[in-house]
């Protein structure tokens, strides 16, 4: 059985979903903007019952009479999107996002204009920064690393 991992930006939240993930989407309606403080909010649900939580369970707020959104709260990583009709997680969470590919985008009324012109501004890697060449080398990450935690690895 294939099986995905993820968690928040400290690692005081992690999660393993067993199985097959649902259907991955960018909502871009102005609460989903708000909750991911971005563009928009890239989610991908899961289906009931594939999802585990492997350490502490994230925050919830309620943000609106049908939406629970989680999210760590140690370092504030938005998480979850909880509905009715299923949960949904932050692509931008998964421990290999890049294999996440969405299919659909919703609330595309509060679409921010730029966003269809992202790709035409000018792009450099950020090694290629010479005036923060100092700066970037002193940096000590604090984040948790994309990787399986034990408790994952012996799950799997």
């Amino acid at each position: 059985m294939s099986f995905h991992t993820g968690g928040c930006q400290c690692g005081a939240v992690r999660f393993r979903v067993e199985g097959d993930l649902g259907k991955a989407s960018i909502c871009h309606c102005r609460m989903c903007q708000k909750a991911f403080g971005n563009f928009f909010a890239p989610l991908v649900s899961v289906p009931d019952g594939a999802l585990v939580w492997t350490k502490v369970e994230p925050t919830r707020f309620r943000s609106s009479n049908h939406v629970t959104r989680g999210f760590c709260p140690s370092c504030g990583t938005p998480l979850t999107y909880e509905a009715p009709d299923g949960v949904g997680l932050a692509i931008g969470a998964f421990d290999d996002p890049a294999a996440i590919l969405p299919t659909l985008q919703f609330g595309v009324e509060g679409k921010i204009a730029y966003v269809d012109r992202l790709h035409e501004l000018p792009a450099r890697r950020t090694e290629d920064d010479e005036e923060a060449q100092a700066f970037l080398r002193s940096i000590e990450s604090c984040q948790h690393a994309d990787a399986p935690d034990s408790d994952e690895q012996a799950r799997a």
